[in-house]
């Protein structure tokens, strides 16, 4: 019963922890699209024209962007409705349910890390174009680099924002992976039991059989031979 009790506030916290890092991804990437006017940032690339020394972008398609952002805000109602599901729970749960916090663990696995590693691959082709310019991605944030009627596009918080939702990523994939192998043994310890009462029961009846056979045994009624000789 300790343990379970354990492993319901690891749980809850690794939920409550999981909120907070899905609005790192939602947040930011967010703001990211509002600011470059619905482009996508991740996996554009494009070239400095060398009359204006503006970079012509060559925007990348918006589901780079909308993944993330589909998974942080899964992320925040999966958590909110655990974190609620398990503050109410008063009695183990049953095998069925705790199938299926198996089943939402893979899935939010496997949505951040695919997040994650988008994010950051992403990012990194962002970078390589604005290297070629400035000494560092993080110098080019803020500056005037987009030509013509794009020149509205504001590009001051870009490095911020993309760092933020990596880290919102990558901590999601973590604390994804503790809250998984938590739901994992959950569903374990439960089918453990269920064989050890399942075993018990059994050798409960195997025994009453066993005692009611001896006392059948012992008490044997006379036969018709044994009477006749008395």
């Amino acid at each position: 019963m300790a343990l379970t009790n354990i492993l319901l506030l690891s749980q809850i916290a690794g939920h409550v922890i999981l909120v907070i890092l899905s609005l790192c991804m939602l947040v930011p990437l967010g703001m990211n699209i509002h600011e470059f006017h619905g482009h996508c940032l991740l996996f554009t690339t494009g070239k400095w024209r060398e009359e204006d020394g503006m970079f012509e972008a060559l925007w990348s398609s918006t589901g780079f962007c909308n993944f993330p952002v589909f998974t942080a805000i899964f992320l925040f109602l999966i958590s909110t409705m655990q974190i609620y599901r398990y503050s109410r729970m008063k009695e183990d749960a049953p095998f069925l349910s705790l199938f299926i916090d198996v089943v939402i663990g893979i899935w939010m696995l496997a949505s951040s890390i695919l997040s994650a590693i988008m994010i950051t691959l992403g990012f990194i082709v962002w970078c390589d174009g604005m290297t070629e310019r400035f000494p560092s991605c993080e110098t080019a944030a803020g500056q005037n680099i987009i030509h013509g009627d794009q020149d509205q596009i504001d590009t001051s918080g870009f490095y911020i924002e993309m760092g933020t939702a990596q880290f919102g990523a990558w901590g999601s994939f973590a604390i994804s992976v503790g809250i998984g192998v938590i739901a994992l043994l959950k569903l374990i310890q439960n089918h453990q039991v269920r064989n050890i009462k399942v075993s018990m029961y059994l050798e409960r009846q195997r025994l009453v059989n066993q005692h009611q056979n001896q006392l059948d045994g012992r008490y044997t009624p006379p036969t018709a031979s044994e009477t006749n000789n008395k």
